[in-house]
């Protein structure tokens, strides 16, 4: 009798497995007979070369790429643990190892052709640093997210050049200078412009000058910057402190207009926690992580711990939105977007680096189509997967925060069916 019921068991186990099988077909060949298709990479384990000089890249917290097809990256070296910098102490206690530069710079083959960047004559270096662009003119601009220490006083935030929002996979990201409404001090309430050999240019914005989001003079923790060459403006998403899109003259740094969520006048009020089952947040919650504009003028704003991209027209009128991993928290899923290189930018690359992925999203509809990528630190795999940019060609370029600490690329390799909705790891095929 046990017999029977244990081959039993197994048979209706089979069956159990054959019809879930059968389903998953089923959807695959209907999305396929639906035509759907998306862009497909494969990951470049040998990109880029190894630095020189013992060099090591703390937090990578950008990239961009330039007119030649250089890649652009930023980081933090202060985020480097003490045995990562055994080669800089004085007798050194090891060959190995020392922080790159702030500022790199490859080619398409992956070697290193120019580093910068640091404090200086003129200009106020951001105590965290955070983002980077190269406009359409070549120049480089930065920002930084740091609370840092007020001149002859104790600080409230972390120590330089460390990651200043929650730990990975803990509490919500916070304006963690707010008290009862007051806004404390913040060290990084600037944007830098240099030229591409490190030359200062132009600064927006003073160190603790900030007065929340509503100074129209300075910035607090500014995330990420675009340069609309329609119209020579730099739109700031702005940011870890404020709650805000500003935009600036580009040449002159004066101030043109800023927005909060769904276009209405930005708010500090902190919001609390993030809730998925509450009604939308009528303000953005920290950080404003991405503001991207389209070759069709739609501003795409990253509202990060909200789980959400809002769409708007360049004078700050609200368009639409959409979630994505709506119910992820702790740092949130919307973290950076890049465009395709079709003439429409038909499809959004969005980082989601509480998750570890990368979305591909139809612009127009705002439909998550596949995802690729997954948690670890093998090519292809992604450990805060933070910012994203994409070449001529087409290909991806991503960098890591936390102890991720790395640039990846990401081969395009045309378009194609959409078969998974989760791709996994997008190693290179075997020729």
């Amino acid at each position: 009798m046990k017999r029977k019921l244990y081959v039993g068991a197994i048979f209706l186990t089979l069956l159990g497995t054959l019809a879930v099988a059968s389903v998953v077909l089923q959807k695959r060949a209907a999305v396929e007979a639906a035509g759907v298709t998306a862009p497909r990479f494969e990951v470049d384990p040998l990109w880029p070369k190894p630095l020189p000089n013992h060099w090591l890249l703390g937090q990578t917290i950008g990239v961009s790429v330039d007119a030649q097809d250089h890649v652009w990256i930023i980081h933090r070296a202060g985020s480097l643990e003490d045995g990562e910098k055994h080669a800089t102490t004085n007798p050194p206690i090891a060959q190995c190892c020392a922080p790159a530069p702030p500022v790199l710079q490859f080619d398409q083959e992956g070697n290193l052709i120019s580093s910068w960047g640091g404090p200086g004559q003129g200009y106020d270096w951001p105590d965290s640093n955070h983002g980077i662009t190269i406009d359409y003119k070549g120049n480089v601009w930065i920002g930084g997210n740091g609370v840092g220490t007020p001149p002859g006083g104790r600080g409230q935030g972390a120590a330089r050049g460390q990651q200043p929002a929650a730990a990975r996979g803990g509490g919500q990201v916070q304006n963690e200078e707010q008290a009862g409404g007051a806004l404390g001090y913040t060290n990084d309430a600037m944007i830098l412009k240099f030229t591409q050999a490190g030359k200062f240019l132009m600064q927006i914005g003073k160190p603790g000058q900030s007065k929340g989001s509503n100074d129209t003079e300075n910035l607090r923790r500014p995330a990420k910057t675009f340069i609309d060459k329609q119209t020579n403006e730099v739109y700031v998403a702005d940011g870890y402190g404020n709650h805000r899109v500003i935009v600036y003259d580009a040449e002159t740094g004066k101030y043109k207009r800023h927005w909060g969520a769904y276009g209405h006048k930005p708010e500090d009020t902190n919001l609390g926690p993030y809730d998925p089952d509450a009604p939308p947040a009528q303000q953005f919650r920290n950080p404003v992580h991405c503001a991207d504009l389209s070759v069709d003028r739609l501003l795409y704003v990253c509202d990060r711990a909200n789980d959400r991209v809002q769409v708007f027209r360049p004078d700050g009128t609200f368009v639409k939105e959409a979630f994505f991993n709506k119910r992820t928290r702790g740092s949130g899923s919307a973290w950076d977007i890049a465009f395709s290189k079709d003439a429409q930018q038909k499809y959004i690359y969005l980082t989601d680096g509480e998750n570890d992925r990368v979305h591909i999203i139809d612009r127009e509809s705002l439909q998550l189509l596949t995802t690729f990528g997954e948690g670890g630190r093998q090519p292809g795999e992604f450990y805060g997967v933070h910012s994203i940019a994409t070449d001529s060609k087409g290909n991806i370029y991503t960098t890591e925060t936390y102890r991720g600490q790395r640039v990846q690329k990401f081969v395009y390799k045309g378009l194609g069916p959409v078969t998974k909705e989760d791709q996994g790891v997008v190693w290179p095929t075997k020729k």
